[in-house]
């Protein structure tokens, strides 16, 4: 029999995702499932967005640029400029989707056996382009006790070796929410600066922040051009999970050119989904001031529910909309898929993703679920309701 990869085999389940035939199983029993097991928006996409696609008289669907439209690559550096970041366009390469940016910034950064140090929990498909790539992860953990702040930059040095080429960070954070103050980002630059790393921040949530709380992208740190990375999406920023379209922007031209050549060889974006993504960035303010009220609600709803049952700790999130809540049982990963297959009330249930897969250390998050607060108010009491019952009918 054909044998097939050890890289492959490696690949790791994803835990937004993994629960997926049992929540369908729960359906077909009649049960309605709340799904907060995945970071998708029900907010509406911004009409110009749809218009653009729905309206366009496009007679041949042919392939776009490799690194994107020149048009579109321009319309994002302004928008960047107007977030106080300076880039061009020659700064960007435009992909499918923020994980293609990944994959492509760290196959251009990275060699076989390379390392990369990532504070975790962290978004679980870290770990799978690692593998894919053939890099290693190096982890640095982070505390739910103080929201999952970045840890002692004493302890990122002590894990650095000849090995180290890229530290990498979600800015907000996917899956805890949390947001790094100015004061950390300088700290990472600086042990950057001092062991010649690539800083790489996905700041696909930079909308997303609350509590009057500014964010900072690390392309505005001075002294970074040779050295910082950002990766960017449409997906959340417009509620454009389907269209698949992100970029990687860097004033490192090696890494631009280098992250250029992985585009020509997958060919292109999808067209239409680029056409959507260029008229949503005509999406006015009073789009965002909108949707960053709402789930800012829902995210103070969320939090207040979550902390009034016993035994439950949950992390304060002061951007994205996730946060992780720690319960009182031994096995999350059980727990969540006991409620999508032995747990209802009023034929209601609820879908969470186990915190477990957005660790690399072993045994970590074991007792943690990861929240997205994606629903209504409404849904995420009831949800909330539904999980306290569940904890209390839990044979664990």
């Amino acid at each position: 029999m054909p044998v097939i990869s050890s890289k492959g085999l490696q690949m790791p389940e994803s835990p937004i995702r993994k629960l997926v035939p049992y929540a369908e199983d729960a359906k077909k029993k009649g049960i309605q499932v709340f799904h907060l097991n995945i970071g998708q928006p029900d907010i509406e996409t911004p009409e110009a967005a749809l218009k653009a696609v729905k309206e366009n008289d496009i007679k041949i669907l042919s392939y776009a640029r490799s690194e994107g439209s020149e048009e579109y690559r321009k319309k994002l550096s302004q928008y960047y400029r107007k977030n106080e970041v300076e880039v061009d366009h020659h700064d960007i390469i435009v992909t499918t989707g923020g994980s293609e940016a990944l994959l492509f910034t760290l196959g251009s950064v990275t060699d076989f056996g390379d390392e990369i140090i990532i504070p975790e929990p962290f978004y679980a498909n870290y770990n799978g382009f690692s593998v894919a790539n053939g890099i290693n992860v190096v982890p640095i953990v982070s505390s739910i006790d103080d929201d999952f702040a970045l840890p002692p930059i004493e302890d990122f040095e002590k894990l650095i070796t000849a090995k180290t080429k890229a530290i990498l960070i979600c800015n907000p954070g996917n899956p805890t929410g949390y947001l790094y103050s100015r004061e950390e980002l300088e700290k990472l630059k600086n042990l950057a600066l001092k062991h010649d790393l690539f800083l790489i921040a996905d700041e696909v949530y930079r909308e997303f922040v609350y509590d009057g709380i500014k964010h900072h992208s690390i392309l505005s740190l001075e002294g970074m051009d040779e050295h910082a990375i950002v990766i960017d999406s449409v997906s959340k920023r417009y509620s454009m999970c389907g269209a698949r379209i992100g970029c990687i922007v860097s004033k490192n031209k090696n890494l631009i050119q280098t992250a250029l050549k992985y585009a020509q060889a997958r060919l292109s974006s999808p067209s239409y989904a680029l056409l959507a993504s260029e008229a949503a960035l005509e999406t006015p303010s009073s789009y965002f001031e909108n949707v960053i009220k709402e789930y800012d609600a829902r995210r103070k709803v969320l939090i207040e529910a979550l902390s009034e049952i016993e035994g439950v700790k949950v992390s304060r999130p002061k951007g994205a909309f996730y946060c992780i809540a720690q319960l009182p049982v031994k096995d999350a990963d059980n727990f969540a898929q006991w409620m999508l297959e032995k747990f209802s009330d009023n034929n209601q249930t609820v879908m969470v993703a186990p915190a477990s897969g957005f660790y690399s250390t072993p045994g970590s998050g074991k007792n943690q679920i990861r929240i997205a607060y994606v629903l209504k108010k409404e849904s995420l009491i009831r949800s909330v309701e539904l999980l306290k019952l569940a904890l209390e009918q839990y044979p664990d």
